[in-house]
């Protein structure tokens, strides 16, 4: 197995287990603090986890392009954080 086949699949496992563990660490730290802006903080990593997942799956196991839902959750994502920015922002 060469460097090129498997350093792709490396780095998009280290994209998606870091976003899940800021997930995790901004959650915790929520649960703890009842800080809105973590809350969202948190939301938004995880979605960011789920579309790095969505990337593992789309560019080295499935077949089908998944294009469409890796923009979704990185909107959704954005959207999130940009939403709690905004309409929560002041209640910290």
């Amino acid at each position: 197995m060469s460097f090129e086949t498997w350093f792709p699949g490396a780095v998009y496992l280290l994209c998606f287990l870091t976003s899940a563990i800021c997930a995790w660490l901004l959650m915790r730290s929520y649960l703890q603090v009842r800080g809105h802006m973590l809350f969202w903080s948190a939301l938004c990593f995880g979605l960011l986890a789920l579309n790095n997942l969505i990337v593992i799956f789309d560019l080295l196991i499935v077949p089908v392009d998944l294009g469409f839902y890796r923009l979704a959750a990185s909107l959704l994502a954005v959207g999130v954080l940009l939403f709690g920015f905004i309409w929560r922002g002041d209640e910290a």
